[in-house]
């Protein structure tokens, strides 16, 4: 499968099926993703079945060679199982019942509800488990989406409890590590421990933490409830889900590992004003990159934006080239199938405004024309890289308990942990250096350098990795707020950076939140200095064997040091104790570059991205003009124009706005920098 589109068959007449099918396959389209919100077509009534509608549907688009992913459709239990069981409803962290309408109004606890979903999932799998036009499965649909802050019922309460006793056994062992002394908060049983409503004032952070991790858990385990029943009736069949990028409900990596692999939603235009915006070209990037690090393997897109989106507000609509663009650069990341969603723009209900390939007349537009050459052209040459992936020498590790956190105790109001990750991405990503996002349980004696942002809380064994890392020749960067807590959240009573201390060679006896003054920074490292501003926080910094890269330049700890680096036994430790401004940063990431031996593929002008996917054949190289003006670029002669033939002049691409061309060059080709016209 390469590309296909989410299919809503129940949304439209039948009459158009047919047609609907035409003018798929015309298009390239060879898989669909189809009965995901469809529970109440399915099932109108308890043990009333009728799969007939999608029987046909299915037989329709298989007689056109169009394969199908079914959805489970446990995100949306219909109306019939509210009534029979209100309780399913769930209860949000202000304490109040949620109503039935719009999707994910389920506790995912509840042992009722379970058992609906044991009895349907089964009963829908055993009817389609021998069905040839059916290939894999989809759980659910975007786990979390609707539940950030959900569910606090009783049901969910009761599962906490047992969670916790499970992992600290005792009440006198959680008493001691969440410090509950403080404020009077001893408990003597677990089912004393409330769910995080609003008090007065504040909950222990710890209490939180562990809050944020058994929602998380009990998410993969309700995913796991309906893929056992899945590997059960469809042995053959894959299983899969769609993730959304840096959404925080849910441990992404915990949830990867019982599926066969990821799928992922990308929509770089969105109506609502996101905490963490998605439209510049390092924002998508850096999600596909972490998609494809959850299991260190190629993914699906199960949604690629396919025109605006839009519930009760419209986001702006994609120029001529975007979808096109932002298909290249999925794949460029790794991803192997696009699903673009949707196909026909709804007529009705909440997404009538989240717009499909086909607008609201049914009428093949800009859109299709776009889509349709897109797969034409890149089809040929995707088996070439199938299951590749860019062989990055730079990992970046994620973290869902330190973002978890950090979000609980920020210190700044602007402290953002993704962003903060974002910064250093984004100068890998300006070099054009493959990155690989990984998390604390990923083998990283494959990297030359790995860079650990705002590592806020520490256990006993990832220390000893990070050491083990740099004592065998690995170039570690570690930054502010480094060693602050243990794994439960508790403050480590140690001079800061803690363990990492000696790793460093450095301590840190004071610190500085930079909200009422300012500060600067000074690189030294080289003859010609430069100055920058830094934000949001300061390490004020004693060395203890490391040496200066930058230092503070204001204040009363001016010419203290900013960036360090510290050689430790056979590799190079850094610490960055301040937020770097874009600038310093660059520097910064040169140094570490020049230090480490990691050069980026080619050098680019601002705004184009060259990313690789490195076949068994070759490498397959991506260029991508994010821009929305024409950019000229010198090719070497050793690269192999497979898309993009249009926009060469001898060994000058001129791509033009939103541009993308397509390369392959031999393996063992030593390519020289491009540099802009």
């Amino acid at each position: 499968m390469k590309f296909g589109v989410d299919y809503y068959p129940e949304h439209c007449a039948e009459e158009h099926w047919k047609w609907d099918s035409e003018k798929m396959k015309e298009a390239g389209i060879d898989v669909v993703r189809m009965a995901e919100f469809a529970w109440a077509k399915m099932e109108p009534s308890e043990g009333r079945y009728d799969f007939e509608w999608l029987d046909e549907a299915i037989e329709i688009l298989g007689q056109k060679g169009i394969k199908t992913v079914l959805g489970t459709p446990t995100p949306t239990p219909p109306i019939w199982i509210i009534e029979q069981n209100p309780e399913i409803l769930p209860i949000n962290l202000q304490g109040q019942r949620m109503g039935f309408g719009g999707r994910h109004h389920n506790c995912q606890s509840n042992e009722i509800y379970r058992n609906h979903i044991r009895r349907f999932v089964r009963v829908m799998a055993k009817h389609y488990k021998d069905n040839p036009h059916v290939i894999g499965w989809q759980t659910d649909n975007e786990f979390g989406n609707s539940h950030q802050q959900l569910c606090a019922c009783d049901s969910c309460r009761t599962r906490f409890h047992q969670w916790l006793e499970q992992k600290y056994g005792t009440i006198d062992t959680l008493n001691d590590a969440w410090g509950t002394v403080f404020w009077s908060q001893t408990y003597s049983r677990f089912d004393q421990i409330p769910a995080p409503l609003p008090t007065p004032n504040s909950h222990n952070p710890s209490l939180l933490l562990d809050w944020k991790r058994f929602c998380s858990d009990l998410i993969v385990d309700f995913q796991k409830l309906q893929i056992d029943i899945l590997r059960e009736e469809c042995p053959e069949h894959f299983i899969t889900h769609n993730f959304m990028g840096f959404f925080d409900k849910t441990d992404y990596f915990k949830l990867a590992k019982d599926l066969d692999f990821i799928s992922h939603d990308q929509y770089p235009m969105h109506f609502r004003d996101l905490r963490i915006p998605r439209t510049t070209p390092s924002h998508l990037s850096m999600a596909l990159d972490l998609m494809r690090g959850t299991k260190q393997q190629a993914f699906w897109i199960m949604e690629q934006l396919a025109g605006p989106t839009g519930w009760e507000v419209i986001s702006s609509t994609p120029r001529p080239g975007q979808i096109r663009l932002w298909t290249y650069q999925s794949i460029a990341h790794g991803a192997d199938t696009i699903v673009y969603f949707r196909w026909d723009t709804c007529l009705v209900g909440t997404e009538q405004y989240w717009h499909g390939i086909i607008p609201h007349s049914r009428i093949p537009g800009r859109r299709y024309a776009e889509i349709k050459q897109t797969i034409q052209e890149l089809a040929p040459h995707m088996e070439k890289f199938r299951n590749s992936l860019p062989e990055a020498e730079v990992g970046i590790l994620f973290s869902y308990d330190q973002e978890w956190a950090l979000q609980i105790q920020p210190h700044h109001p602007d402290l953002n942990y993704i962003e903060h990750l974002r910064s250093y991405y984004k100068a890998f990503f300006d070099a054009n250096v493959p990155v690989d996002i990984v998390s604390d349980e990923e083998d990283y004696s494959r990297y030359k350098v790995l860079v650990v942002p705002l590592l806020f809380l520490t256990h006993p064994e990832l220390s000893k990795k990070l050491y083990d890392y740099v004592s065998s020749g690995g170039h570690l960067v570690l930054s502010m707020r480094t060693g602050v807590k243990d794994w439960n959240n508790a403050v480590i009573p140690k001079t800061l950076p803690g363990e990492f201390s000696e790793l460093l060679g450095i301590t840190i006896e004071d610190y500085d939140c930079l909200r009422q003054f300012g500060q600067g920074l000074r690189w030294i490292a080289e003859t010609a200095t430069t100055e920058e501003d830094v934000r949001i926080w300061s390490d004020i910094i004693t060395l203890n064997g490391a040496e200066t890269l930058a230092e503070y330049n204001q204040d009363f700890y001016a010419n203290t040091p900013g960036i360090t680096r510290n050689t430790y036994k056979q590799g190079l430790a850094y610490y960055v104790g301040t937020e770097l401004g874009p600038d310093m940063m660059r520097l910064f990431i040169e140094e570490l570059l020049r230090g480490s031996g990691v050069s980026g593929m080619v050098a680019s002008p601002e705004g184009v991205e060259i990313t690789r996917r490195r076949g068994q054949d070759g490498d397959y190289m991506f260029v991508i003009n994010h821009n929305s003006t024409e950019v000229g670029l010198a090719i070497p002669e050793e690269w192999n124009a497979l898309v993009g033939t249009e926009y060469l002049q001898g060994t000058i691409l001129k791509l033009p706005s939103y541009g993308v061309a397509l390369f392959s060059c031999p393996l063992d080709t030593e390519s020289p920098l491009i540099k802009p016209i």
